[in-house]
């Protein structure tokens, strides 16, 4: 059993220097709560027998071998709080936000299932916006059950109770009345008995006040209806800790906290990614307090050409969004007799143009669900020259495709129109139904956008503050 870390500061931004669309979004969420109220950090919950739980998503993004990074960081995407989703950059900051909590443990997916554990030991800030750093764990192997002892049962003998009638008396049939010692028999109380000065019998029924425990230091117990996530197992939390400015970092007289004991003046793990290397990888990372069962995300298809018929239309669909449709080919020159064209082979349909960097997923985001088709690429150019293109499709009825959602940018205007990226499909709000989770990049900020695809329409369900890409300067 994982331990609970629970948590008890309120709604904050203290300490978290932001872009400006980071500060339009808290504006926006504060506007949402009553006037002159700070979220309290506890939920009433519908059902008072179960206490709130929280589901926190994160973006691990990496460097090198997958299971094995050479440098890492973890960027907090949302909290599901019971009722609605909460930016996880600013939820219950004090000052870094809950999800980026000491010793509160992620598990990492790929399309929905497994692939590794990563823990959560300091938090920092890059670029005005916080992100955790740790350590990447392998998911632990399952303990084989022992096989159960097989007894053998004896079915001659019976262990029923079993009710006898009581006999005659010895003197009409002749026969003493022998009485079986294990024969259960009912006594009635004799109004003789003296019980005034005797306790009563002990009521099972009756009801017994226990007395509360405290903490030892007079504290209350933990309240069950505080929201929680899920903290690394075997690890006690404590309220020690120390402030340490962090090498590498914009500013070097920023203090930096750090859970749990000191050891010594260096922290354990400290920011060692920064910026977005050519190489960067992404995969999602979940908390929650609870062990659900894995959900994949992965599309059976009934017939495997008809994944390929739907790639290849989807791929001639952002071709044409990026322009690079090929003229149609010239018509073959006449001849003058029917044998000549005979001989005349046809011409050769030209090449499409290539997709460079494409990624094809398909995804089944709910259970019983038909196929979801996601697709990115850019053309083959230089940097400064490329053009973008994310698509999201569905199969129609008629077996052609249907474009729910097209994003098309060019690398010159990135601030105006900004690439979408697919991170990949996560189950934000614990409902058995996966969002899909991109990066927005443009060319001085950045944010994820989860999209939810219902009822034929895919349309944006929650957005995170933006980050700064550009260096702040010293």
């Amino acid at each position: 059993m994982l331990d609970r870390l629970t948590f008890k500061s309120h709604y904050s931004r203290a300490g978290r220097p932001v872009s400006w669309g980071g500060a339009f979004l808290a504006a926006a969420v504060l506007a949402s709560l009553p006037v002159g109220a700070q979220y309290p950090g506890q939920i009433k919950p519908e059902n008072k027998d179960k206490p709130p739980v929280l589901r926190a998503v994160a973006v691990l993004e990496w460097t090198g071998e997958e299971g094995k990074p050479k440098k890492s960081r973890l960027v907090p995407i949302s909290v599901f709080d019971g009722e609605q989703l909460q930016d996880g950059g600013i939820y219950l900051a004090r000052p870094q936000p809950m999800a980026l909590g000491g010793e509160v443990e992620y598990e990492l997916k790929k399309t929905g299932k497994n692939i590794g554990l990563f823990d959560v030991e300091n938090a920092g800030q890059e670029q005005g916006a916080w992100v955790g750093y740790g350590k990447w764990k392998p998911m632990p192997a399952r303990k084989a059950e022992a096989p159960k002892p097989m007894t053998l049962v004896d079915e001659t003998y019976d262990d029923r109770p079993v009710l006898h009638r009581k006999h005659p008396s010895a003197g009409t049939s002749g026969k003493a009345d022998s009485k079986d010692s294990s024969e259960p028999t009912l006594h009635r109380k004799d109004s003789g008995d003296d019980t005034s000065g005797a306790a009563p019998a002990t009521d099972p029924d009756r009801p017994t006040l226990h007395k509360a425990k405290n903490s030892g230091d007079g504290a209350p117990a933990d309240d069950p209806d505080r929201p929680t996530l899920k903290k690394e197992k075997g690890k006690k939390q404590e309220d020690v800790g120390h402030v340490e400015s962090l090498p590498q970092v914009t500013d070097p007289d920023r203090p930096r906290l750090k859970r749990g004991k000191s050891e010594g003046s260096d922290l354990s793990v400290t920011p060692s990614l920064l910026g977005l290397p050519a190489d960067l990888q992404q995969t999602v990372a979940v908390s929650d307090a609870r062990n659900l069962p894995e959900h994949p995300w992965i599309f059976r298809w009934s017939n495997p050409d008809d994944e390929l018929t739907m790639k290849a239309a989807l791929e001639a669909a952002a071709r044409t969004a990026l322009g690079l449709d090929l003229p149609p080919a010239p018509p073959a020159p006449k001849t003058k007799t029917k044998a000549a064209r005979a001989k005349t082979p046809p011409p050769e349909p030209p090449e499409p143009a290539p997709l460079a960097d494409e990624q094809f997923h398909v995804f089944e985001l709910a259970y019983g669900a038909g196929a979801t088709l996601v697709l990115s690429a850019h053309t083959d150019a230089p940097p400064e020259e490329q053009k973008f293109v994310t698509l999201i499709a569905q199969p129609d009825f008629y077996g052609g495709l249907q474009i729910l959602m097209k994003n098309v940018a060019d690398a010159r205007h990135l601030d105006d129109a900004p690439r979408m990226r697919l991170v990949d499909a996560v189950d934000a709000e614990a409902d058995n139904r996966g969002e899909l989770l991109f990066e927005v990049r443009g060319a001085t900020e950045r944010h994820f956008t989860l999209y939810r695809v219902l009822r034929g329409q895919a349309e944006p369900l929650f957005s995170t503050g933006s980050a700064s890409l550009v260096p702040q300067s010293e």
